[in-house]
This record gives structure tokens, sequence and C-alpha cells, in this order.
């Protein structure tokens, strides 16, 4: 079983300059699709459960989904929910078996957000898994927009929730389909100046891919989130599987043909963050 917690696959990271991939999961062929991809690039991978996936399925089973995968796979794989909302849904994470929780209270008052943050992260280690928080707000492409993390409120929200990673927002941008712009270096170097924890950033897939492999490397951010680039990669596949052939129906021989390039274009993500 190689099922392991955030903390398991991020302190490694930081240290050797690297970083993980936290993938964005909707479905079994995805998520399915991301271990063969880990296994294929011998690295860990944590299996990401966000707030449309579970409302598409509940957490008990995405719990389950995640933590069989884990004890078949030759690598580390987390078990992490994604923007979790409300401390319910986080206790509710945890008996389903995930090994890693991200509260996101970050469009709340800063010390509203450490509050209810270092809550989760209580529970979190109490029950030996990890817990990521939100320091400034990460926006969405065409939606709300994002507000910068501030480094000196970063510091004080790290130190005084006890968190195992923490989610700035320093450029990246959720659900972004082209790779436009990229991060601010300065602001990140401002923020690791300050605290030791690891960073995380949300919207990955809109991060050009050097920048990515850069900071990897070289900064403290330790994690990134992929989720539309792995996503467009599926549906691109999925609707030449459809298209291919108009009289078929079998919705399992047509899920089959994903497979093959979802892992190749997860395994594309993978190796361009080891830094």
């Amino acid at each position: 079983m190689t099922l392991v917690t955030l903390k398991d696959v991020l302190q490694p990271a930081l240290q050797q300059g690297y970083a993980v991939g936290g993938l964005v999961c909707l479905g079994w062929e995805d998520m399915r699709a991301y271990v063969a991809a880990a296994e294929a690039e011998n690295c860990p991978v944590i299996l990401q459960a966000g707030p449309s996936c579970r409302e598409h399925t509940p957490l008990p089973i995405l719990g389950k989904m995640f933590r069989h995968l884990a004890e078949h796979a030759s690598v580390p794989v987390v078990a992490h929910l994604d923007h979790g909302y409300t401390y319910d849904e986080c206790s509710e994470a945890l008996d389903s078996g995930f090994t890693s929780l991200m509260f996101d209270g970050s469009r709340k008052p800063l010390a509203e957000n450490i509050a209810e943050t270092r809550k989760i992260a209580d529970l979190a280690h109490q029950a030996g898994v990890s817990c990521e928080g939100e320091i400034g707000f990460v926006g969405y492409s065409g939606g709300e927009a994002s507000a910068g993390t501030d480094p000196s409120e970063a510091a004080t929200f790290a130190s005084e929730t006890g968190i195992d990673a923490m989610a700035i927002s320093v450029g990246n941008v959720h659900l972004q389909q082209e790779k436009e712009g990229g991060l601010d270096e300065p602001r990140i170097a401002a923020i690791q100046a300050l605290t030791p924890v690891p960073l995380v950033i949300h919207g990955g897939s809109g991060v050009p891919v050097a920048q990515r492999k850069a900071l990897a490397k070289n900064t403290n951010i330790c994690k990134f989130n992929i989720g539309t680039e792995l996503r467009m990669a599926f549906g691109q596949a999925l609707r030449t599987a459809v298209n291919s052939d108009p009289d078929r129906f079998d919705r399992v021989t047509i899920l089959k043909e994903t497979h093959d390039p979802v892992v190749a274009a997860a395994r594309t993500v993978l190796q361009t963050l080891k830094g």
C-alpha cells in the first residue's frame, strides 16, 4: 500500500528541489490514468477531489476509489480533498479515508481564515493526515478576480494555523486554458523569505511550462494543481472516440479510448515538475 499524506510527499520535494502534481480528478477514468502516468514517471502523485468532482460522486465513494488505486500503485499516492469549504465537509473527507484536507477560507477576513483553517489543521493532525490552507484569493478565468497574497499575512497565516502546505495567489488563475503571462516571481520570493512552509500553486494549467519547471526546481513551490490542461486532453480523446464511429453506444468501450491520451498528457505534466 502506497497511500501517503501530503506532508510525506511535499517535504522531500522541498528539500530536493522539485514539485508534485496535484491532479484534479472528475471520475474513475482520469484518476486511474493519473496513477498510471505517475508509475510510468516513477514519481508521487496527488489525486484531488474538488467541488465539481464531489457534486458528481459522494466523498465516501471517492475515498474508496483513491485508496483502491493507492493500494495497488507502485508509487506514493495522496488522497486529497481540494477546496473544502466547511468543517463538516473536511470531517466527512477524513472519515472517508482521505489523507490530506485542503480548507479554503480564502474569501474570509484574515482572522477568520486563520481560526477556521487552524481548526481543520488540528482535526487533520489529530488523525495523522495533512492540511493545506489558502491565503490571498486565486480567482477564476472569466469569473471572480484574484486578490494577491500579502507576504507578511502569509507568514502569520502559516505560523498561526500549523498547516503543512500553503496555497498562494501570485498571478495564477483557476480554469485558465491558455498559458499566458506567468507568475509574480518577486512576490513568491518575498513569501518564501518569511515562511518555510511548502507553497502551492492552484490554477497551474495557466502557468507557462518553462516557468513551472523553473519554479519547481528553484523555489519553495512544491505542488502545482493541474486540472484544466488534463480535462482538455480527456475531452479531446473522448470526442475523437465518439466521432470515430457514429453507431457506437457502449460507454465502456468509448471511455477506454481516453486512457492512453490522458496518461500521455499527465506524464507530460509530471515531467515538468521534476526540477
